[in-house]
């Protein structure tokens, strides 16, 4: 994306989409990362002159560097099941309240930390880098750790806004396999000459670091006014909270699945991750291409509503497959009738989906003190209406859905920040972008009951 930034204006132009395909080789998921690289580069290529460059990511993967800087084989996905039960061992032998009180994580069986201790460490591994943080040292040569993303790991301390080194000495970690932490808006390096040769950028062009968790960039670029506002970024992964100044670390926030994540500016994005659109995306293609989304969506809005519920947290979900037949599954064994035909699989997602962000929301409100008068989804999840008008019903107050782009206008509203522009980066998104209003309609009472059937809030 080619972002364009100044006083009133804030514009994006695609320059160039690919797909992200992840590839099991010898029964282990990997992401295809010098394929992404490729495309990064041609992407670039595509973009043309520009005044900064910066990446953000999904979180929680890595790649290891040798001492020479090669990498050592290709990033392991998240969704890999290497990770069974490692996290269950770790907290058993650390202790749940200890691992929590220093990162304030989720507990999450893909969170790196049980990545790095499924498997013995490779003996030549020198450094550890985050997707974004390789790419990054991919385009300039630099290494470290932006710390939106570090604070996913398991091995961030939140409070001290460093590396966790007694936690990663006591895993039995070495401690140079974590590289110096940087911040949003610092200066990371200028293209190496080999690659401002092949985009045909000068090798003078920055590369900034952003908020590169890519919900770190969405919820900065969310148009709130004020701080009493939940966001959901919705996307794959729906990441629904508040934003605070402090983490918060009780044992009823551990108890409740809640994370306290780093923000741009040194906030914290306080949330719980639910599944997502990857319900509805896995179904899609299960499907295949005789499943039209807009059809579908049409068809689910006439549905029964509350005819089937699904814990979109539950962990049966996380893996790749026939996500409409586990659908099924687990409606029978919780005594409910499956859904009967797509569209109300899709009613049965989008509903599940809703009441996942009006637990998250309130639940982060109640544990936190942070009031919440408006509900912002941003991400794709914006695009879709019904999911948009649904989250309105089931929180019960008015949800403002845009951008839809969130996470690619937060990246470069850090970049633009970083490299002179003054102004208010919330004010300017809420003034040049596309924002659509959704107020609550229907019975509440409804919808506490269909909480009530999935043990939610």
């Amino acid at each position: 994306m080619l972002a364009r930034v100044g006083p009133g204006e804030l514009t994006l132009r695609e320059a160039h989409r690919f797909a992200n395909r992840p590839v099991r080789v010898a029964g282990t998921l990997h992401w295809d990362v010098l394929g992404l690289y490729r495309e990064i580069l041609d992407g670039l290529r595509l973009a043309g002159p520009a005044d900064s460059i910066g990446i953000d990511s999904w979180a929680v993967d890595y790649g290891l560097l040798d001492d020479s800087g090669a990498l050592i084989g290709n990033p392991v996905h998240y969704r890999d099941g290497r990770t069974d039960g490692v996290m269950e061992q770790v907290s058993g032998s650390i202790g749940a309240e200890t691992l929590y009180d220093v990162s304030g994580l989720q507990f999450l069986p893909f969170n790196t930390i049980y990545q790095l201790l499924a498997a013995d460490l490779p003996a030549q591994a020198r450094t550890l880098l985050m997707i974004p943080d390789l790419l990054a040292y991919w385009l300039t040569g630099s290494t470290g750790a932006e710390a939106t993303n570090a604070s996913t790991t398991g091995l961030y301390d939140v409070r001290a806004g460093d590396w966790a080194y007694p936690l990663i000495s006591r895993l039995g970690l070495p401690r140079e396999l974590f590289p110096p932490l940087r911040g949003p808006g610092s200066r990371i390096g200028t293209l190496r000459a080999e690659v401002a040769a092949e985009t045909g950028l000068p090798a003078s062009v920055p590369v900034t670091a952003v908020g590169s968790h890519d919900t770190a960039s969405a919820v900065f670029a969310v148009p709130a006014s004020g701080d009493r506002f939940g966001y959901v970024s919705c996307g794959t992964w729906s990441l629904a909270g508040v934003e605070l100044t402090a983490p918060v670390l009780t044992a009823e926030s551990r108890a409740a699945g809640f994370t306290n994540e780093v923000g741009v500016d040194g906030t914290i994005r306080y949330l719980r991750n639910v599944m997502g659109l990857w319900l509805l995306q896995e179904s899609l293609r299960t499907w295949g291409g005789s499943a039209s989304l807009p059809a579908l969506l049409a068809a689910a809005a006439e549905a029964p509503p509350f005819a089937a519920l699904v814990d979109p947290g539950d962990q049966e979900f996380l893996p790749p497959g026939d996500m409409p037949a586990r659908i099924a599954a687990h409606c029978e064994r919780t005594g409910q009738r499956p859904p009967s035909g797509r569209a109300e699989t899709v009613r049965c997602i989008l509903e599940s989906l809703a009441l996942g962000h009006r637990a998250a929301v309130r639940e982060a409100s109640r544990l936190s003190g942070r009031a919440v008068e408006v509900v912002h989804v941003v991400g794709g999840g914006a695009r879709n209406t019904l999911l948009c008008q649904l989250t309105a019903d089931a929180c019960g107050l008015p949800v403002i859905a845009g951008p839809v782009e969130a996470t690619a206008i937060g990246n470069a509203l850090v970049q633009a920040r970083a490299h002179g522009f003054t102004g208010d980066p919330r004010d300017l998104v809420r003034r040049t972008q596309n924002l659509t209003t959704y107020l609550p309609q229907g019975d509440e009472t409804a919808w506490d009951h269909a909480a009530a059937r999935i043990g939610l809030p």
